[in-house]
């Protein structure tokens, strides 16, 4: 039982940072029924901009990553605008601008911080803690709790502000949204740069727990993508309860006798879950497009 503690509290930790990717999935796809295949890249900038704010310039951890969060909510901001013209006319484009976005940030990334990647320190003392025989990492916590604030901040502008209502109009029906006077553009690069935001947010805290790089981009935006699916792809509960439980399935399996091959494992379940559930476990949710 202690040792299954353990396994799920680390499997809840990185199941909320694929949670966090996850929502920035679907909040675009549920508002424009557009993937961003360049959000992962995002999230990787996010890290290397948390890193070096906070390594670097020795700014606070919180500190940091609202920067992070800033810079990066405006280069979702800005790429949404230069995808607009193609928001009523050609999907594909836009599904392959995002693909180069993605690509250009990769190059970008290097340019900057270089292909060696870094390595970030915990930002707090990351002494062990005893807790009825089962040992949690106090970083574990903290990125737990500071994930739960997020997502508990998304709901609540979502569900209890203008801005975040007028989203839900939009995503909910297009044509009725613009009748009544919601700029539904203006939602969209909202949404674009709340994914940004997110992905930044979730790259931020991941730093402290892999190594830094260009590529992690991809590795991690690959879970949080297929977090998104398990829970239902554009649904914003199912992208939190898809990251939760693409999270303890991959620690539950690297902490088994196959940790080897815990990829393998991992995607086999997922996988066999999407036969199951097709449409995730909560439902797909998106906008019809005209």
């Amino acid at each position: 039982m202690t040792q299954f503690l353990q396994t799920a509290v680390g499997g809840l930790s990185i199941g909320t940072v694929y949670a966090l990717v996850a929502l920035g999935f679907s909040i675009v796809f549920r508002t424009m029924g557009l993937v961003n295949f360049g959000h992962g890249d995002i999230l990787m900038v996010g890290a290397f901009l948390t890193a070096t704010f906070f390594t670097s310039w020795h700014l606070p951890f919180p500190v940091a990553i609202v920067l992070a969060v800033m810079v990066a909510a405006v280069m979702g901001f800005g790429f949404e605008r230069i995808l607009r013209p193609l928001e009523r006319s050609d999907l594909n484009l836009m599904l392959i601008g995002t693909i180069g976005f993605g690509i250009a940030l990769e190059g970008v990334a290097q340019l900057i911080w270089g292909s060696i990647g870094t390595a970030v320190p915990t930002p707090i003392a990351n002494t062990p803690l005893h807790v009825g025989g089962v040992i949690i990492s106090p970083y574990d916590l903290l990125v737990l709790a500071a994930a739960t604030f997020v997502m508990a901040a998304l709901y609540v502008f979502l569900n209890r502000t203008k801005a975040g209502i007028a989203m839900q109009a939009a995503a909910m029906d297009y044509d009725a949204a613009t009748a009544v006077g919601i700029n539904v553009s203006r939602c969209n690069g909202r949404a674009f740069a709340i994914g940004a935001g997110l992905a930044a947010i979730a790259g931020g805290l991941v730093g402290p727990l892999v190594y830094v790089q260009v590529s992690m981009g991809s590795s991690i935006g690959i879970r949080g993508f297929a977090a998104a699916i398990l829970g239902g792809f554009g649904n914003i509960p199912g992208a939190i309860v898809g990251g939760l439980v693409f999270g303890l399935i991959e620690e539950f399996a690297q902490g088994s006798s196959y940790g080897a091959y815990t990829d393998v494992i991992t995607f086999v379940a997922f996988t066999l879950v999407i036969m199951i559930r097709p449409t995730g476990l909560l439902g797909e949710q998106t906008v019809a497009r005209p």
